[in-house]
């Protein structure tokens, strides 16, 4: 199977879709040159992020190495992680 998802860093807990997946899909991607597979529960937009890993409510979204915010929600391998399921703890740009 042919790489379709990023992970940058070995403490993220989401991958980066590389081209438009479908649910029900499996996502391949390699962390430290090991393959992992995970079966998307959820239609995965190009440039979108998609779980690797189960997140409890407010644990911690790992990216880059870095916290992008926490889960508003549970969430399960290969689902959809984005503005539904995450707050930035950082503040957001449409909000004062």
């Amino acid at each position: 199977m042919k790489k379709n998802a990023v992970v940058i860093n070995p403490k993220d807990c989401v991958a980066t879709a590389i081209l438009p997946l479908a649910a029900g899909e499996k996502a391949m991607m390699f962390i430290n040159n090991e393959a992992k597979e995970v079966t998307l529960l959820n239609s995965i937009p190009a440039g979108h992020k998609f779980a690797i890993r189960a997140m409890a409510l407010r644990d911690e979204v790992y990216k880059y190495g870095e916290s992008i915010g926490r889960a508003t929600q549970a969430i399960e391998p290969g689902e959809h992680v984005h503005v539904h399921n995450v707050e930035s703890e950082r503040g957001r740009g449409d909000r004062n």
